[in-house]
């Protein structure tokens, strides 16, 4: 029988380039900034998808992005501590933000007013 020469990882820990991708972005004070997610696991991540309909499926419409190379958005987001980039994620939560029903002055709950102590069986 003869021994296996293979001594590598079947997986190669290189990450091969995506391409161009489609990048969310946000307006900011200096220009657009790319929008950061954060992975199931609550690490920062860098999202870009391959096509404008994934990035469409998984953000919803209206969502401004803009064309990068992965060394590009790599480069981007390295000063803000962020090296983990995400390519075409499955699933993206809402917007909190957006979710949240716009505040009024009225408040949502209203106290009880204050009821006296009755003592049952003897008339006051």
């Amino acid at each position: 029988m003869a021994e296996s020469l293979f001594t590598e990882d079947p997986e190669p820990l290189e990450h091969v380039p995506a391409g161009p991708l489609y990048v969310p972005v946000r307006p900011g004070p200096m220009g657009y900034a790319a929008r950061l997610c954060r992975t199931p696991l609550g690490c920062r991540t860098a999202v870009g998808f391959t096509s404008e309909h994934r990035l469409v499926g998984a953000l919803g419409p209206g969502v401004a992005w803009i064309r990068l190379a992965e060394p590009a958005l790599r480069a981007l987001v390295a000063p803000l501590g962020v090296t983990r980039i995400t390519v075409d994620p499955r699933f993206a939560a809402p917007n909190p933000h957006a979710a949240r029903p716009h505040r009024t002055d009225v408040p949502d709950r209203t106290a009880a007013p204050a009821a006296p102590f009755l003592l049952r069986g003897r008339a006051a």
